[in-house]
């Protein structure tokens, strides 16, 4: 048990802490000396929020090998969900019970959707989950008074900070890339290379597809509920099919199983969106170039399947003093 903790509590693990604190610092000094205005903290935390979304689906597309557009669906049901409950129940025990609620409503949803189509592949599941992303934002349009209807809802309590969006993103970063370590990780990858082969080992193909489901839709209603509480302001529009694949140009130009591409590119497309905020149309060519660019050259994302790693810089200083 000792070793098992020292493996994973070791230089690489307490490295990427470090810089994630620093980088928290950084952020505050920069906001607090006013040097980043109030428009560079939108940015930063539109950013953050598409990494915990993008990360999300990349356990279950890159990691999991399951190509699902239904992203949008489940960030649409942690956003309202928490607005409705802040309506009600003001203060951060709203705000808790927003995101739980959000979670019982998006797992109940989840395993209806995920335990019939996972059995299906490629086109025919992506298909499938874009359908019951639009089945959840048409649901949603027609529960009147309750969601707001077409109109959404408005004024809702601003509780996330920015302190708390980015400790919320990074852990959202730390278990997803511990369960991608851990056993159902292995699982995972063994399904992607091949599911044959993972079956005759005894693996439950379908139960660890569903799981993989399930916290990719958990993760990315917890986005949904900072969205909306952070932005004050949702609409059935906003988790339309061009969220989610937005939400799939990140995973898909970071790399597919690499969450560090997956921040990566979330922060590329950001400051984007945030040099070219007044010229929209520009900025949908600039993201075609960027793609084709992209294809061509690094067909598979920044990083493809590798993360970028402090092990790998401890170990290269080990060489160079043993030789």
């Amino acid at each position: 048990m000792k070793k098992k903790v020292n493996e994973r509590f070791n230089k690489a693990t307490f490295s990427w802490i470090i810089l994630a604190l620093v980088g928290l610092l950084i952020f505050n000094y920069l906001f607090g000396a006013r040097i980043l205005r109030k428009s560079h903290e939108i940015a930063i935390i539109s950013i953050l929020i598409n990494i915990m979304l993008a990360a999300s689906l990349n356990l279950i597309l890159g990691v999991a090998g399951q190509f699902s557009l239904g992203h949008a669906g489940f960030m649409s049901i942690g956003a309202y969900c928490v607005a409705i409950v802040l309506r009600n129940i003001p203060g951060y025990l709203g705000f808790a019970l927003g995101i739980g609620l959000g979670l019982i409503v998006t797992t109940i949803v989840s395993l209806i959707v995920a335990i019939p189509t996972l059995r299906l592949k490629g086109d025919y599941l992506a298909i499938a989950t874009l359908g019951v992303a639009e089945i959840i934002r048409i649901t949603i349009t027609n529960l009147g008074d309750l969601t707001g209807g077409a109109v959404g809802i408005s004024n809702i309590e601003r509780i996330p900070t920015f302190n708390m969006i980015y400790v919320f993103t990074i852990i959202t970063l730390a278990i997803l890339s511990m369960l991608r370590n851990s056993r159902f990780g292995r699982s995972w990858n063994g399904i992607l290379e091949d599911e044959i082969a993972s079956s005759a080992m005894g693996i439950n193909i379908t139960n660890k597809k569903v799981s993989a489901f399930l916290i990719g839709a958990l993760m990315a209603s917890v986005a949904g509920a900072i969205y909306a509480s952070y932005f004050t302001i949702i609409q059935p529009g906003l988790f339309n099919f061009n969220m989610s694949v937005d939400i799939l140009v990140i995973v898909v130009l970071g790399g597919l199983g690499s969450f560090t591409g997956t921040v990566l590119s979330a922060s590329v497309i950001g400051l984007i969106n945030l040099v070219f905020q007044n010229f929209a149309e520009e900025r949908i060519i600039i993201y075609s170039i960027l793609l084709i660019v992209m294809m061509i050259f690094k067909p598979g994302g920044f990083l493809g399947k590798e993360e970028l790693s402090f092990r790998r810089i401890w170990k290269r200083g080990k060489k160079n003093v043993t030789t």
